[in-house]
């Protein structure tokens, strides 16, 4: 195994420092330990610095300026390539089996086959200006605040945002111009402009056969993601389409990992080197003495709400307190998200988060896989001037899958006139949406909420909505299921 490269200046050695946290956790995603995963990040880091530096130098003379990704995709990038030869080398025992599928497959080759067919994101990125590309990949992927970019990329912190804006839409041109420029047939041709003209607006109708197309195609879909600037979809087209195999769980660590260093009060301009075992060890101290705390904590809690010899007597019964007032749910213990409802629909039914399991009290990262289900108490009635909820069934198709992540499209039928809509449904495996069309999207845990658009929100009597989404799952990836239009269950049609 090489070791890892010596900074030529301090510059330099800055710049390892922020780019190693990023190659690591993308090589740990690549392999089956983490023993294999600190040898793949270090050959890796390797290849993509001497890389850089080779192109570095042959600019410097050519007086031009370099056509190559920025620096993290750039060591992600020799992070796959590394890979790749350890698949070569006799080696893909220590890589993930998704992963030597993915190399072993169709996928892989257009990474590195004709410029004309590779990604339209990966076509894009390297299209801009260096300081340009840099400036999207640190906002958009990895998930830096504004502030933090600008320090690191030696930019006015009051403009950053407004550059960062201009940068977006020149990223859109040069993905539209390449996707222009794919090969492609004459229905994905003939939806070319329409395309372009939808995803320039964000309250733009797309109309029902492009929705259908896009639910179809994964070029076009993938197109879509890259010239739609608005809705969150962007890191999500960058991740897959540079990196490739595993860009969406990647985009995913990298979202939790700024997430950790703002709720833990630690400086957003440094990024981890290395791995440091007794830090490691350390830090995992520190979070087994606030599990406990937190665990006493809620024992404390629940003795303190127990029954007493009162309750028998009869001095406050359920959902009052021992003065007589009453309590909001005594059987719930914790209050459920609050969702809007749509005009003629009746109430939805509350989602009650147990407490029981120590592991949601611990901050687990993977969320419960079985649904979240209603009140046991069962369902209310309608308040007085609410209509009853509308009949409905769905249709969930998946229209593609791959190593990391599928496409699905679902259609809802309703019997009655809707005004506006609000569907949601849970996933069994862990699987997260990223991007959606035609609808807008929240997800907590297993769950999944789709609203409707600006456009579509009006559904005629014995007529029906549909949109299209893309997701990432890992192992398995069992159909959704549980949907509710507007709080009240669906059956499969």
């Amino acid at each position: 195994m090489p070791d890892l490269p010596t900074p030529q200046d301090a510059a330099e050695a800055a710049l390892f420092s922020e780019c190693w946290d990023a190659v690591l956790s993308y090589a740990d995603l690549c392999t089956a330990g983490s023993t294999a995963a600190t040898e793949l990040a270090t050959e890796a880091f390797s290849l993509g610095m001497r890389e850089a530096r080779d192109a570095e130098a042959a600019v410097r003379g050519a007086g031009r300026r370099p056509a190559r990704l920025p620096r993290i995709p750039l060591l992600l990038t020799a992070v796959r390539t590394t890979a790749a030869e350890w698949e070569t080398q006799g080696l893909g025992h220590r890589l993930d089996p998704d992963l030597r599928l993915w190399l072993n497959s169709d996928k892989a080759a257009r990474y590195t086959g004709p410029p004309l067919q590779r990604p339209i994101a990966l076509r894009g990125l390297r299209d801009l200006q260096a300081a340009d590309a840099e400036l999207l990949w640190l906002a958009e992927v990895e998930a830096l605040p504004l502030p933090v970019v600008a320090r690191r990329l030696g930019l006015d912190p009051a403009t950053v945002g407004e550059e960062l804006a201009q940068v977006r839409g020149l990223f859109r041109d040069r993905s539209h111009r390449n996707h222009l420029d794919m090969p492609m047939d004459a229905q994905c041709r003939s939806y070319a402009r329409l395309l372009d003209a939808v995803t320039r607006s964000a309250s733009g109708e797309a109309p029902a056969d492009l929705s259908r197309h896009l639910a179809r195609c994964q070029q076009c879909a993938e197109a879509a993601a890259c010239l739609r600037l608005h809705g969150g979809g962007l890191p999500a087209a960058l991740a897959g389409g540079v990196i490739g195999w595993g860009g969406l769980a990647y985009l995913e660590r990298r979202r939790r990992a700024a997430e950790v260093r703002l709720g833990a009060g630690r400086p957003l301009a440094l990024e981890s080197g290395p791995p440091n075992p007794g830090a490691h060890k350390a830090k995992v101290a520190r979070n087994g003495l606030l599990v406990a705390a937190v665990l006493v904590s809620l024992l404390a809690l629940a003795v303190s709400m127990m029954p007493g010899d009162d309750m028998k007597n009869g001095a406050a019964g359920p959902g009052t307190t021992a003065e007589g007032q009453p309590v909001a749910n005594p059987t719930t213990a914790s209050v459920p998200a609050a969702t809007s409802r749509a005009p003629g629909s009746a109430r939805p039914s509350a989602t009650p988060t147990p407490t029981g399991n120590p592991s949601e009290s611990t901050g687990a990262t993977n969320s419960d896989p079985e649904p979240q289900g209603t009140s046991s108490a069962g369902a209310e009635d309608p308040e007085p001037g609410e209509s009853a909820a509308p009949a409905c069934r769905f249709e969930y198709s998946l229209v593609n899958q791959w190593p990391d992540g599928f496409q699905a499209e679902v259609t809802v039928t309703t019997t009655e006139a809707l005004e506006d809509w609000r569907l949601t449904w849970s996933f069994k495996d862990g699987q997260k949406v990223t991007q959606m069309w035609d609808a807008n999207f929240t997800q907590s845990g297993s769950k999944v909420t789709a609203s409707a658009e600006t456009y579509n929100k009006s559904v005629a009597a014995h007529g029906s909505l549909s949109f299209g989404f893309l997701a990432s799952w890992q192992s398995k990836n069992a159909p959704a299921y549980d949907f509710s239009l507007n709080g009240h269950k669906c059956a499969k049609s």
